[in-house]
């Protein structure tokens, strides 16, 4: 139960990610620098961390050990989930945001067979791919069932043009996201905890970052104070501690691919949470009945996932 907690914990600060990325579109600035500088500022806030844990030695040690790895999946698991979710945010409202980057509950489940285990047989040890759980996938279509009618009640307002370009870079972003964080826990095994990999993998896709922010600062100047100080903010809640508490409990359902689809699908709760800061923050968001009806099947769904992580088979 306790990893499960902890995504739920890890979805509201995630949150803060939608939120304040459409607040920043609305104030009119660019989605390079929002993506840009919550990485430019994570990296020193979490090599502080990781300081004072004593643990900054073990991470060069290990990416010297795999270069290529290191910059390919951290450029999978942070450059192609960000980049995406931000561009996104400049046609979308935040809830229609988080709620299309609930993909990544199922598609979560869907990468498994990427991946690898050894199972014992009278030949000895046989490495096979592992299958998709497709049950815990049946819990996770009900969360986005869910997901559905809340986008639907208040869908109405959004032009087809928009709903594509918001949704088309976040199907992208929640493949990779789930990717990028399970290959890295294959490269890193149990020798690095979550914060030495978060910061492993934020230095590891810094090239990308460096080079939209040059291109962006060259062709469009430098960000504005008030979008500073929002990506401050994101890098802090969403970059260091929502991610730091997210790699935390896949970290403990390692191994378990029921589990870590579970933990996974913690991250649905992200749609209530933003909906309910994009209402306080961002005048003119509503929620009608059908929407309610849509969280409580996001609850639900929740609920289901966790009663089957812990062994309580629910009655179907």
């Amino acid at each position: 139960m306790k990893p499960i907690l902890l995504g739920i914990l890890a979805s509201f600060f995630f949150a803060a990610t939608f939120v304040l990325n459409r607040m920043m579109s609305n104030a009119g600035g660019s989605w390079i620098w929002s993506a840009s500088l919550r990485y430019l500022f994570m990296i020193p806030l979490l090599l502080l961390l990781v300081l004072a844990r004593r643990g900054l030695g073990q991470i060069f040690h290990e990416m010297r050990q795999h270069v290529g790895r290191w910059l390919w999946w951290s450029f999978v698991g942070f450059g192609l989930f960000y980049a995406p979710l931000c561009f996104s945010a400049s046609f979308s409202p935040a809830w229609l945001v988080a709620g299309t980057w609930q993909i990544t509950i199922i598609a979560g489940s869907l990468i498994v067979p990427f991946f690898y285990t050894e199972v014992v047989t009278p030949n000895g040890l046989v490495r096979m791919r592992k299958r998709i759980p497709f049950k815990g996938m049946g819990m996770s279509l009900i969360i986005l069932l869910g997901i559905g009618i809340m986008e639907w009640s208040q869908s109405t307002s959004v032009t087809l043009w928009h709903l594509l370009l918001g949704a088309l870079p976040i199907l992208i972003a929640s493949f990779a996201y789930p990717l990028g964080n399970r290959k890295m826990m294959e490269v890193c095994g149990n020798r690095l905890d979550a914060y030495q990999r978060t910061l492993g993998m934020a230095i590891a896709s810094l090239p990308l970052w460096l080079v939209l922010s040059v291109y962006q600062g060259m062709t469009h100047g430098l960000p504005s104070a008030g979008q500073s100080l929002q990506a401050f903010i994101v890098a802090l809640f969403s970059g260091v501690v929502a991610t730091v508490l997210f790699f935390s409990a896949t970290d403990m359902a390692r191994g378990d691919v029921h589990r870590l689809a579970t933990v996974e699908a913690t991250q649905s709760g992200e749609v209530v949470f933003t909906l309910l800061g994009e209402m306080f923050f961002l005048p003119g968001t509503m929620i009608s009945i059908v929407g309610l009806l849509g969280i409580v099947l996001v609850v639900l769904g929740m609920i289901l996932h966790s009663l089957y992580s812990i062994g309580l088979q629910p009655v179907e």
